[in-house]
């Protein structure tokens, strides 16, 4: 990590120095996961970093979906974004010369991976997809990778049904987001539901870092109460993302930005990258193309 920050700093020395007065601001966009004020709180010190090395004003935006942001980054009206793979997907289909994937978080064991959860209460009684007959599953939002994507396409290989609702689940609802299908879980409004986290550490916990840990933090559950009904294939971690109309130092200065938050602020790393984990390196639009694919043959 400290050999890409030197060279992403070398890098910046080298990159024309009046090319960031091009910009007049720059906009962050926050995919859905927690509420729209959390999300806000969570990136605020990313917000304040950003302003104080690019020198224009900085702004957040949390919109209500994930196809706000994806929207955003496709009409130019926001500059960067870590969005899931799936998002990353529907953005370069729509837009191949949109946005740039530029950095990936790494999880403690070095890799970039992460899962799909499938989890109930554990006083329901459902242990497995098998007691999910019948019953109302909750899908965050149809743009998420872990949320909806990858188990539109795992889940009905493991049933033998689709996912329509009635076919085998009795209801199949979109939450609205990962906090939302959390919470609506905890609460009973929905017997099951998906999220993302790590897989990493303890389930006391809410694995090291995800929805799940994000959830822990802020008080929303207690892990005791929900239990593990289903696990995903490793899923590849979503990237950040720059528009690539921006200029060329401004890119070279967020990925730095990036790229050296763990060492420079950890708790502000923790807070925008949801959990514990060992940084963000370098990644590009190859990693992603069997999520293209299969969000293209989702579509067709």
């Amino acid at each position: 990590m400290k050999t890409l920050l030197a060279a992403l700093v070398a890098t910046t020395a080298l990159a024309a120095p009046a090319l960031a007065q091009d910009i007049k601001e720059f906009r962050i966009g926050i995919l859905g996961g927690e509420n729209a004020q959390d999300r806000l709180n969570s990136n605020e010190c990313l917000r304040q970093k950003t302003e104080d090395l690019l020198g224009v004003e900085t702004k957040l935006f949390a919109p209500a979906d994930y196809n706000g942001v994806i929207q955003g980054l496709l009409g130019g009206t926001i500059d960067m974004a870590w969005l899931g793979a799936s998002g990353y997907a529907k953005t370069y289909l729509e837009d191949p010369e949109a946005v740039e994937p530029v950095l990936v978080k790494v999880n403690v064991d070095g890799g970039y991976g992460y899962h799909s959860i499938g989890f109930a209460r554990k006083d329901s009684g459902i242990t497995s997809l098998a007691d999910m007959k019948g019953k109302k599953f909750g899908f965050g939002d149809p743009n998420s990778t872990s949320g909806y994507l990858i188990p539109s396409i795992e889940i009905p290989q493991a049933t033998g049904a689709s996912m329509e609702s009635g076919d085998y689940f009795g209801e199949v609802v979109f939450t609205g987001g990962h906090e939302q299908t959390i919470v609506a879980v905890n609460n009973g409004d929905v017997d099951a539901g998906v999220t993302w986290a790590d897989g990493l550490g303890a389930w006391e916990d809410g694995y090291n870092s995800g929805a799940l840990r994000k959830a822990v933090d802020a008080g929303l559950v207690d892990m005791n109460d929900l239990v593990e009904i289903w696990k995903s294939k490793p899923i590849p971690e979503g990237p950040i993302v720059l528009r690539k109309a921006l200029p060329e130092d401004v890119k070279v200065k967020m990925t730095a930005l990036m790229a050296s938050m763990p060492s420079m602020d950890y708790d502000c790393y923790y807070a925008v990258a949801a959990g514990d984990s060992k940084g963000f390196m370098p990644i590009g639009h190859d990693a992603y193309t069997s999520i293209v694919e299969a969000r293209k043959a989702k579509s067709n």
